[in-house]
């Protein structure tokens, strides 16, 4: 008798998830003991706080992705809700033309035209 495939997909991501568990909890006793060393220091502590969170990540990754995809079943296989019909519905409005630009003023056209020659000069 053969396990099936979803079995063994399972027991794969849960062997993934001990043993990233299992080599986070070892360097994070090992940032411990350079904690505790004699050139130990506060970033040693936060290691050591923060290897046990990465090592758990994937098991709270697999969890939630088994949970958004039994929601979305869920949604899947509920019945669908009935329309009703609105009576006074607003016509959507219709888009105004853009407001032409403001006219330039006298310094900014001075200063446009003292672009136009520099390019003028580099082509």
């Amino acid at each position: 008798m053969s396990a099936s495939p979803v079995l063994l997909r399972r027991l794969g991501i849960a062997a993934v998830c001990l043993v990233s568990l299992a080599l986070c909890c070892g360097l994070a006793w090992w940032q411990w003991e350079r904690f505790s060393s004699a050139s130990g220091t506060f970033q040693n502590l936060g290691y050591v706080l923060q290897w046990p969170l990465f090592g758990l990540f994937p098991a709270f990754m697999f969890w939630r992705i088994r949970k958004l995809r039994r929601q979305a079943a869920e949604a899947d296989t509920r019945e669908p809700v009935a329309e009703t019909t609105v009576p006074d519905v607003p016509a959507p409005r219709q888009r105004r033309a853009p407001a032409p630009p403001p006219p330039e003023d006298d310094e900014l056209a001075a200063y446009n035209q003292y672009l136009r020659e520099l390019n003028a000069r580099d082509k």
